[in-house]
């Protein structure tokens, strides 16, 4: 088994199978666990078995006005996650989707009046992320990919700021030592990220009609901050 476990919401299979590449090339590891909630309800024993969990995104959103009982069961099985990592059973990181599910467990409002299609955006850092171990080596500014429908409307009570921006203003928050929610996306390449784009054209994240154009900007970026963010989150939590 090893260290650290990647958790994918995904029901794409093959923009989750790339997801986990980018996680596992991220985060520096030769070996990284995977569970897709989505065929396998969570084992207790896959939580208490990872000193780590990476939780990807999914086109699934916490403010769908009807969602599924598969759609509950997996929000309930990320709850369970965020709880032991609260607890400090394990660390976690959540992102896109997770920080909604994670927002709306610790009494916060998830809003669909912040969303940005998809593209790199420069956010800031607060104050507390500067003494933060993962996320004050970036200094007071990251550029990272962003597409969602839905975020957080503030920072959730006993939840701590890290990073905020004008389109957005919740990006990224911590809960404990142990528990990192970002509503970026920390771990595509610009050409993961170009990639991703083809399974979610007409998903209403870009405008369809103008996939390559946006498409082009993305593959010109240049986006690291996330990978190294992912970096430190190993560095971090993987060894004992």
């Amino acid at each position: 088994m090893a260290s650290l476990l990647y958790i994918s919401v995904r029901p794409e299979r093959a923009a989750a199978d790339a997801e986990y590449a980018s996680f596992r090339r991220g985060l520096g590891v030769a070996e990284l666990d995977r569970l897709d909630l989505l065929t396998a309800p969570l084992d207790p024993a896959a939580v208490t078995g990872h000193r780590g969990i990476v939780i990807g995104g999914s086109p699934l959103n916490v403010t769908d006005p009807a969602p599924t009982a598969e759609q509950r069961r997996v929000e309930s099985d990320l709850e369970r996650i965020a709880a032991a990592a609260i607890d400090g059973g394990t660390a976690a990181l959540f992102t896109c989707y997770g920080i909604g599910v994670v927002t709306r467990m610790l009494g916060g409002i998830v809003t669909v009046d912040h969303p940005e299609s998809a593209s790199a955006v420069t956010i800031r850092a607060t104050e507390a992320a500067r003494q933060d171990p993962i996320f004050g080596p970036s200094g007071p500014e990251l550029h990272v990919f962003t597409a969602h429908k839905e975020s957080a409307a503030q920072t959730p009570p006993t939840a701590e700021l890290l990073a905020e921006g004008d389109a957005c203003p919740v990006q990224a928050y911590r809960v404990g030592t142990h528990l990192y929610a970002t509503q970026f996306h920390p771990e595509p390449s610009p050409a993961d990220f170009a990639e991703r784009m083809t399974f979610y054209r007409t998903k209403g994240y870009f405008d369809a009609n103008a996939f390559d154009a946006v498409q082009q900007r993305v593959l010109a970026e240049t986006v690291t901050e996330g990978e190294a963010l992912l970096a430190r989150f190993a560095a971090t939590f993987a060894s004992p």
